[in-house]
């Protein structure tokens, strides 16, 4: 049982902190993105940290069960907070989720399309971004300006 589903069981749906860690894969000046089941939208591969991980172990490790993508070589991009942060889930879940994200154009492994938290995985042009999920939104723009790194917000 994961520290998230541990913490649901003792207080149900209200507002749960959590730090969220993910990565923008890069490669030919596109971003990959997944379309998520539980929002039907479009974001970075990444998810909640456990307790002992590294900020850096843990956007590896979400990547790579959410993507089937080793990436390597990690750079940091942001750190994010503020409203964007608060979430609810269609279950009632609540959230506020302190985001940590890299940035990646080194990665190996086969991409895997559907799965449990996802329908699907496609790189994206700046020009072309589908319906992003609110949280992730900021930090997709900030790749899209290609502002200067890390960005503290």
């Amino acid at each position: 049982m994961s520290y998230i589903q541990a913490m649901r069981k003792l207080i149900g749906n209200d507002m749960l902190m959590t730090v969220g860690c993910g990565i923008i894969l890069e490669q030919d000046n596109q971003i990959l993105l997944q379309h998520r089941k539980d929002r039907d939208a479009w974001g970075i591969p990444g998810g909640m940290m456990e307790p002992g991980e590294t900020f850096h172990e843990t956007a590896v490790r979400e990547t790579l069960e959410e993507t089937g993508l080793s990436a390597k070589q990690l750079q940091l991009f942001g750190l994010y907070s503020g409203r964007e942060g608060f979430s609810e889930y269609m279950n009632g879940d609540q959230i506020f989720s302190v985001q940590i994200i890299f940035h990646a154009t080194s990665f190996s492994g086969k991409l895997i399309q559907n799965n449990e938290e996802s329908r699907e995985h496609r790189f994206f042009s700046r020009d072309q971004l589908p319906h992003l999920l609110p949280i992730h939104e900021r930090i997709i723009q900030d790749w899209v300006s290609q502002v200067s790194l890390p960005i503290i917000k």
